[in-house]
């Protein structure tokens, strides 16, 4: 079977990560990160809920990356998510990531909200 390369066209994969930071498209960004098919910045994190509510009727469905392991998302984060029609999935950071770029990669309309891997700094 031919494996094909994923095809992300103008959107912005997440081209890797490491310790405290993303490349996206070609770009590092240290920290949190909230990631689009239009756009990418910082992430707050959790109590940074303002770019995450903006996304409502822009995405299907927000990837939340919640570091190094899985994690249960904050009730009252994914309350007020929910509360103005933002879905979220919490998992990972690397199955967030990867997640996010293999649905965009199809055309979907997804964001991913990442918090950074945990270490050293290059």
């Amino acid at each position: 079977m031919p494996i094909t390369e994923a095809e992300f066209g103008a959107s912005l994969p997440v081209d890797s990560y490491g310790p405290g930071f993303f490349r996206v498209a070609g770009v590092v960004h240290r920290g949190g990160l909230l990631v689009r098919a239009e756009a990418a910045g910082p992430w707050g994190g959790y109590d940074d809920l303002a770019p995450l509510e903006a996304l409502a009727g822009q995405v299907d469905v927000l990837f939340v990356g919640t570091g190094a392991q899985i994690a249960y998302l904050p009730k009252p984060f994914v309350a007020a998510l929910e509360a103005v029609g933002v879905m979220c999935e919490g998992m990972s950071t690397p199955s967030a990531a990867r997640t996010y770029n293999v649905l965009l990669s199809e055309g979907r309309r997804v964001a991913a909200a990442l918090l950074p891997m945990p270490g050293e700094t290059p």
